[in-house]
Order: C-alpha cells, then structure tokens, then sequence
C-alpha cells in the first residue's frame, strides 16, 4: 500500500511539473461550471501523503494588481500579479523565499499540504510569469493567487492574495 502512495505522489508531482513549465499567457478555455453534487469521499488509504511544505518568510504576500476587486471588464483581459517580501523563481527552482503564481479562477484554495492541482480553475505560471490574459464567460468570477514552492506546493505559511470578484462583459 506504501509503493501505491508514493507513486501517486510522484505521478502528481511529475504531472504538476510538467504543466507548470507551458507558457499559459492567454488561457481561452473556461472554467467548467460549479459541481452540481458533492463527489463521494474518497477512503481515507486514498489519500496522499502530505508533502513538505516550504517556510515562507514573515511578511511576504502576494496581490492580484489588475484587475481592482469589483471590476468590471471585457473578455480577454489582462491579469497582473504582485508580490513582496519573496522573490519569482520558475517551478522547479528551489532558491529560499521564491515561488511561482498560480492563479485560482472561481475556486477555494486547494490543501495546502499537497501540489496545486492542475486544471481550469488553477493555472500554474511555473516561468515566474507576472501577468495572463483571461477570457472567462460572462458572468461573476473570482479570482485570487497563491504562491507555490519549487514542487507547487503552497509555502508554510501560505502565501495568497486575497479573493476578489470581477464581472466580465
């Protein structure tokens, strides 16, 4: 059972590496809808291992510069990401007090103690890019940045910014 966690937890890795290494400047697929239904729990042997997480220094933060909390604007848009008291380090740098973004696009953040996943709703900058260009539906969205580690896993503590809402056009 151990060998069946450790692959798994490798897959992930593996798999989170390699998405964070594409360039995503304009990501045109939109996020699928909220679920519906809750998925069933998974058994607790299902579970990952929790992985190492990365100390951030007291202090540092992340911000989403543009758009303003509130705004609203017209698809595609520009993203732009902040940061103080850490430095941008592309996935797979392990340079103390870096990371790279990932933006969260209508979503909570992910455990923190495992990498961020993958898909619609978590795009990873793993180039330590500062900026994207969104085109989400018309509608309500959100939008909020966390910052992970060499592996993408959030730092210790996490470092986010805070969770704003847009309206697109």
């Amino acid at each position: 059972m151990k060998t069946h966690f450790q692959v798994a937890t490798l897959s992930t890795l593996v798999l989170a590496l390699t998405a964070c290494g594409g360039k995503p400047e304009s990501a045109s697929a939109p996020p699928p809808p909220p679920a519906q239904t809750a998925a069933p729990a998974a058994p607790a042997a299902a579970t990952p291992a929790a992985l190492p997480r990365t100390p951030s220094p007291a202090g540092a933060r992340v911000t989403i510069l543009s758009p303003a909390n509130g705004a609203t604007v017209k698809s595609p848009f520009k993203v732009s990401f902040g940061i103080e008291g850490m430095t941008l380090a592309p996935a797979g740098d392990a340079t103390p007090d870096s990371g790279h973004h990932h933006l969260l696009i209508d979503s909570d953040l992910p455990p923190l103690d495992q990498p961020i996943p993958t898909d619609a709703n978590h795009m990873h900058f793993g180039k330590a890019q500062t900026e994207a260009e969104l085109q989400l539906p018309p509608g309500q969205h959100t939008l909020q940045l966390l910052l992970g580690d060499a592996h993408h896993v959030p730092h210790d503590p996490p470092v986010a910014s805070e969770k704003i809402t847009i309206t697109v056009e």
